[in-house]
């Protein structure tokens, strides 16, 4: 019901459709594409909740189509079985943040590898006790050369690989010999 000095004369449910879950008269327009990327920022990867989809470095590029907000991503790998969830809590921020009709957009080339992990990312990883992709995405291993993964709880580098899959595909179950603690490894891809 309009007040005294009202000058819409839409009423509250024509500014707020519970479908859309954002005001009718949401001002995205003043946000900047360093404000998106923040939002984006706050965005957390389901299987690696340390991390952000921008720290992954999953999240490629934003950008306008006409008025819709468009936003770039490459999932880890082809398989992943998070790539779905991680597109809806992308486009889910995005309308929170007032964006009517965010498109998120797949881009599968070039290929994503963890060369596109942050410095910052790769510090959270470790934190939060997942061994961070050692060296770059170069198939060093096909030349013979072995990886030398250091245990994310005390620094060692006297660790071994128990399977080349841990909690997800993307990771492999190490453990350290020196402080005996298991731990996932951030394989290279």
């Amino acid at each position: 019901m309009p007040q005294h000095g009202d000058t819409d004369p839409r009423s509250a449910v024509d500014k707020l459709i519970a479908s859309d879950r954002v005001p009718a008269d949401a001002r995205t327009d003043q946000l900047t594409e360093a404000d998106i990327w923040a939002i984006l920022d706050e965005v957390k990867d389901p299987e690696v909740p340390a991390v952000s989809v921008v720290e992954l470095g999953i999240v490629r590029a934003v950008h306008w189509d006409g008025k819709e907000l468009s936003v770039d991503v490459t999932p880890t790998y082809s398989g992943c079985p998070a790539t779905e969830l991680i597109e809806e809590l992308i486009e889910e921020a995005l309308r929170a943040a007032g964006f009517r009709n965010p498109r998120i957009k797949q881009v599968l080339t070039p290929a994503w590898t963890t060369d596109w992990i942050t410095d910052e990312g790769r510090e959270k990883l470790r934190a939060f006790g997942i061994a961070p992709p050692q060296g770059s995405a170069s198939k060093r291993s096909l030349l013979g050369e072995s990886e030398v993964i250091t245990c994310p709880h005390c620094g060692s580098t006297n660790t071994e690989r128990v399977s080349e899959f841990g909690s997800t595909a993307c990771k492999a179950l190490y453990r350290c010999k020196d402080c005996l603690e298991p731990f996932d490894y951030f394989k290279c891809i």
